[in-house]
């Protein structure tokens, strides 16, 4: 049962919810990057990365297709091993790759730029728990799964629907995607990313994205997001290569990443790993312009760093700044847009630690350039679980940096000098007309931090973060609007997913 503190926080987060900022489908950044290396260092780099891949090559497993692809571009095979002559990848993507495209959403208000200037935040990814002040940490169910897709759907600062939002394992693991998908589908009408374990489940996507979208439109234009990941270091294997091919020949995008924890799955050191990172990159997306000339693809960045202690990821370090930094400057010499990652926190609680982690994270993202940022918002315990609480906060955040890069506006309006000579000297803008003009959206307004004065406070409960932003997700939720589905569509996607599942017994694993 809700407490009564609970109830007071959400009746005082109503009139901010009931009357929400204006919703932009991506952030247009208006600030430059922060470039951290110079020509000379970005050369190195490079030259480096064209030396692991001639020299100790890349293996993909398990995908003869993919060792004939290379072997027919002149490259050289030995077994499961590819090395590539110096400049071959870049030469590929270069020729081919495009620099922007759009992913359509099923609302065409809510498609996303991909490329340029364009930033688009993505919710968490992947987490197998959930976690909120009510319920504790719990295995992730498909209630929960559904929960966040609506809840993400009423958050004017993320842009896009998402993927494995949290891991639902009360349904069987090998059947799970075609729920997943429907969820996006169906209470969403954002971008979301297609399922990216496997050619056959990477099928399932583009099948109902047809269905959805039409066979045509989706033939010809980005509706889905795949990411293919390698293991580090320097390997692919068939379950990301035959989503890779499967996605890259129906024209769909994919983010080509490396994942890697420095000391573990690459060297300890950022030149090392950021050369390694870019020699993964460049023989992956070589990969999808082989498979389909044109084709949409980033370059994608998950490098981040271990506990020296303990061999524990960390995150919000110095060293996780710096790689993607470099990793924004080696993506826009290539000529590709970057994929990367966002408000990482190894904490366990929606917490100073979290939001600290959260804050560098989502920040060195945005100076490098980043145009999707996966796990903008949710992410705790290393990627173990997604919190519903720091959803909230981390929401906050994007909204902060969304703000901040758009810049300073110099408008007439915003140069206030009516205003200025209206108010003279010694006195204060409070009633100014300009100021009762203005004060809806001349600054910022967060949906979670508490401003009232201590007394104020106090009476209302002595609400931390958390505790309000638990009130708030749930306030979010009572407004969640439902987009709708065409019937005829919905029937069709059911069908679609009754016949695919009936044909494979229900099993535990992938």
């Amino acid at each position: 049962m809700e407490s009564a503190a609970a109830r007071r926080t959400r009746r005082r987060k109503t009139p901010t919810r009931a009357a929400p900022p204006p919703r932009a489908p991506f952030i247009l950044r208006k600030l430059a990057t922060m470039n951290v290396l110079a020509e000379d260092g970005l050369a190195l780099i490079e030259e480096n990365a064209e030396r692991i891949l001639a020299e100790t090559g890349m293996e993909f497993h398990g995908d003869p297709e993919i060792l004939e692809i290379f072997a027919g571009a002149g490259c050289d095979v030995d077994g499961a091993r590819v090395r590539f002559a110096p400049g071959f990848c870049r030469r590929t993507i270069q020729a081919t790759a495009p620099r922007v495209f759009t992913q359509h959403a099923r609302n065409p208000a809510n498609s996303v730029q991909i490329g340029g200037d364009a930033t688009v935040l993505c919710p968490s990814w992947g987490p197998p728990f959930v976690r909120d002040m009510d319920r504790g940490r719990r295995y992730a169910e498909y209630a929960d799964f559904v929960q966040l897709v609506k809840l993400h759907q009423t958050l004017p600062w993320l842009h896009h629907s998402g993927g494995v939002v949290c891991e639902p394992v009360d349904l069987p693991a090998n059947k799970r995607h075609l729920d997943m998908l429907y969820a996006h589908i169906r209470w969403s009408d954002r971008a979301f990313m297609g399922a990216f374990i496997g050619a056959e489940r990477a099928g399932h996507a583009i099948d109902m994205a047809r269905i959805l979208f039409g066979a045509e439109y989706v033939a010809q234009n980005p509706v889905l997001y795949c990411v293919s990941n390698t293991n580090a270091p320097l390997v692919m294997d068939s379950h990301m290569s035959g989503a890779l091919k499967t996605y890259a020949r129906a024209g769909q995008p994919v983010a080509c990443t490396p994942w890697v924890l420095t000391g573990a799955m690459s060297p300890c050191t950022v030149a090392g790993t950021l050369a390694q990172v870019l020699a993964e990159a460049l023989a992956t997306l070589s990969l999808v312009q082989l498979v389909a000339p044109g084709a949409p693809c980033l370059m994608g960045s998950f490098a981040s760093t271990m506990s020296m202690k303990s061999g524990a990821p960390t995150f919000g370090t110095p060293e996780a700044g710096l790689m993607v930094l470099a990793a924004g400057q080696l993506a826009r010499r290539l000529g590709v847009p970057l994929h990367t990652v966002g408000t990482l926190s190894a904490s366990k609680l929606p917490d100073a630690q979290s939001q600290q982690e959260a804050a560098w994270g989502l920040l060195m993202s945005m100076f490098a350039g980043a145009n999707v940022i996966n796990h903008a918002t949710g992410w705790l315990e290393g990627g173990l679980v997604t919190g519903f609480e720091k959803t909230m906060l981390d929401h906050d955040l994007c909204g902060k940096v969304a703000r901040f890069f758009d810049g300073i506006d110099l408008s007439e309006n915003a140069q206030a000098m009516a205003a200025i000579a209206a108010t003279g000297p010694g006195q204060h803008f409070l009633g100014s007309e300009h100021t009762q003009a203005n004060f809806m959206d001349a600054l910022f307004r967060p949906l979670t931090p508490d401003d009232n004065s201590f007394e104020q406070w106090e009476a209302e409960g002595g609400l931390d973060a958390a505790t309000q932003a638990n009130a708030l997700w749930k306030a979010q939720l009572e407004g969640y609007a439902d987009p709708g589905l065409d019937p005829a569509i919905d029937a069709a996607l059911q069908d679609y997913i009754a016949r695919r599942k009936a044909e494979q017994p229900d099993m535990a694993y992938f």
